[in-house]
């Protein structure tokens, strides 16, 4: 998932990357691996589970006087490789610190 922030004038405000996978080792060293074939041992799992929601807090500092950004938030499946992503879903909403 890839979160980004924009000011209104084109801007990006900050970028924040997150992967939802079961993260493990091949108990040989303390390396994370991340491919089905390299897993012997799961430490945790952090996988989006089909059919349950997740809520995630995700926080952005805004420089002075910026009061508006677009949020945009994408939502990418990584096929046994991080250099093929495919989109699953986009959505952009505006947020504003004003009431």
């Amino acid at each position: 998932m890839v979160v980004t922030a924009k000011a209104a004038d084109g801007k990006e405000l900050g970028k924040v990357e997150r992967h939802y996978h079961p993260q493990a080792t091949n108990c040989r060293d303390f390396k994370m691996k991340y491919g089905a074939q390299w897993k012997v041992a799961n430490l945790r799992d952090t996988s989006l589970q089909p059919g349950q929601a997740k809520k995630e807090t995700i926080e952005f500092e805004l420089p002075e006087g910026v009061r508006n950004a677009d949020v945009t938030i994408e939502l990418f499946y990584e096929a046994s490789n991080p250099d093929n992503k495919y989109p699953i879903h986009t959505v952009t909403r505006k947020v504003s610190l004003d009431k």
